[in-house]
């Protein structure tokens, strides 16, 4: 946001700030996979395309933020973005939008695709997490599976609370999905127990703001590699 690392609460409030985004790549070194969000673009309000490239030209990174169209996803690609997160525009308000999915499968293949299904009391949230549409996530997974590779799924309701998530939401998710599409939880994910407990269930686990306080040690994670 405004070319700086940082951290929300629920999308919202602003926690915390990090260091410059070369810095932050740097402690990340080691792991498999850096996700980078341009909430900017994901807000409308601008874009910080030449730090993505300049992310993804140094390390394998999933981006999202504002993918409203082919375009904007082929340019992701282009950029050297390894996946694609799109969020808000693969629904409309009486689900899926097969058309516009359709469409990016065409631009950038399903491999290249994660499509974010995020929850909050227990409906799918979009918009910035700010509407809810009248589904869940384990109602609709199994039908977005052709337009993807995998899902990056979180529990909204947790996000940057550092209070747990709810493990039991990823176990009905990974249990609708077949095992060849990946799925990545986020939201709350908080201690090195969180991490193991996803990993016994085949989901990958996406950290954020128990990295940047300190509760949990990149050193401790690297050893769980």
């Amino acid at each position: 946001m405004d070319g700086k690392v940082v951290q929300l609460i629920q999308g919202k409030e602003k926690a915390l700030e990090g260091d410059a985004p070369e810095v932050m790549l740097a402690k990340f070194a080691g792991f498999p996979e850096i996700q980078v969000i341009d909430l900017d673009a994901a807000l409308g309000k601008g874009e910080n395309d030449s730090i993505v490239e300049a992310l993804c030209a140094k390390a394998r990174c999933r981006v999202g933020g504002g993918v409203r169209t082919p375009e904007r996803a082929e340019k992701l690609a282009e950029q050297g973005a390894h996946r694609i997160i799109v969020g808000t525009s693969a629904f409309r308000a009486d689900g899926p939008d097969h058309a516009l999915l359709s469409e990016m499968v065409a631009a950038v293949g399903p491999e290249k695709l994660l499509i974010a299904l995020d929850s909050k009391g227990g409906k799918i949230a979009v918009k910035g997490w700010t509407e809810s549409l009248n589904f869940t996530a384990e109602e609709l997974i199994s039908e977005l599976e052709p337009y993807c590779g995998g899902f990056l799924c979180t529990y909204v309701d947790k996000e940057g609370m550092m209070q747990g998530t709810d493990l039991d939401w990823f176990r009905r998710l990974r249990a609708a999905l077949s095992p060849s599409h990946e799925l990545t939880a986020a939201g709350g994910v908080t201690t090195l127990d969180d991490v193991r407990a996803l990993q016994a269930m085949n989901v990958h686990a996406a950290l954020g703001m128990a990295i940047y306080t300190g509760r949990l040690s990149l050193d401790d994670l690297r050893k769980m590699l």
